[in-house]
């Protein structure tokens, strides 16, 4: 297939996918109720948010005179508040994502990138500036950022089994959203996490895991087969294996925990069989003790 074919064939498969990963999202972000200002708050910053009536303690130099003259009210116009205020978000989409045991389940992937998309739906419509974390793009407001992160997030797709963030995507004193299995080599992921820290950003971990990964239901003859098939393990008994696994797998998760409570970020493990908008408010909570 030459190369004006494949951009076709990917424009067109990004057509289909767009919308629906927009209205998903949508209705995701509908469903979480907002405050009555959002997340904007007064504070240190250059953008006009809102006038308020002076009161005792407020020096001459902040009231602002056009708008006192109106009335016989006097106002200071308050600015936005602007440290940290900028987001970034991975949404892991290496093979490991493809995954998932059932048809009705949806795989990791398409998870993850409802979760990514509608928590930037409720930042940027709360007042953030968002972006994906990588260096071609910069967080932003607006809904022409929101059809940048969608298409973003509907373009991805990655070709390694497991997925890491690039750090030097991540502005310094930013906050981040990670969304992951987090199944790969944990000293990496340690490390980005790390990495992030030192550069002053802090954020959440989200652990996103099939069901069937969680329970291990396995008994008898079983082949075990990465997605990208770069791993496989054959047993003539899987429940010989059940112990062992449950027993990693919650170690790893403690260890995400540990990593997350030691660089001050916060970890938080969803299953893609559970309704989404449990993780979305845990999402936005938990961004909101981010700051």
């Amino acid at each position: 297939m030459n190369s004006a074919a494949t951009l076709r064939h990917r424009a067109e498969g990004l057509a289909q996918t767009l919308p629906a990963l927009m209205a998903d999202a949508e209705h995701l972000a509908a469903t979480v109720m907002l405050g009555a200002h959002g997340r904007r708050r007064a504070g240190l910053g250059d953008e006009f948010w809102q006038y308020r009536p002076a009161v005792p303690g407020d020096v001459a130099r902040q009231i602002d005179w056009r708008r006192s003259a109106r009335t016989d009210a006097q106002f200071v116009q308050e600015k936005e508040w602007q440290a940290a205020q900028s987001i970034l978000i991975w949404a892991d989409s290496a093979r490991s994502m493809e995954f998932s045991s059932h048809a009705d389940l949806p795989r990791k992937a398409d998870r993850v990138r409802l979760l990514a998309l509608a928590s930037a739906i409720l930042l940027i419509r709360g007042g953030e500036r968002v972006g994906l974390a990588s260096p071609d793009q910069r967080p932003a407001r607006g809904e022409v950022q929101l059809m940048r992160i969608a298409t973003g997030l509907s373009e991805s797709r990655g070709g390694a089994e497991y997925g890491a963030p690039d750090p030097g995507g991540l502005l310094p004193h930013s906050r981040a959203l990670f969304l992951s299995d987090f199944l790969g080599d944990l000293d990496v992921i340690k490390a980005w996490v790390a990495s992030a820290a030192d550069r002053g950003v802090r954020g959440a971990m989200v652990q996103v895991l099939d069901p069937q990964e969680e329970a291990f239901p396995f008994e008898g003859r079983t082949v075990f087969e990465s997605v990208g098939r770069t791993l496989r393990h054959e047993t003539l008994k899987a429940s010989d294996l059940r112990a062992r696994y449950l027993a990693r797998l919650a170690e790893r998760k403690a260890a995400l925990a540990d990593l997350a409570r030691g660089t001050g970020w916060q970890y938080h493990c969803h299953h893609s069989g559970d309704p989404a908008q449990a993780a979305l408010l845990w999402i936005y909570s938990a961004i909101e003790r981010a700051h």
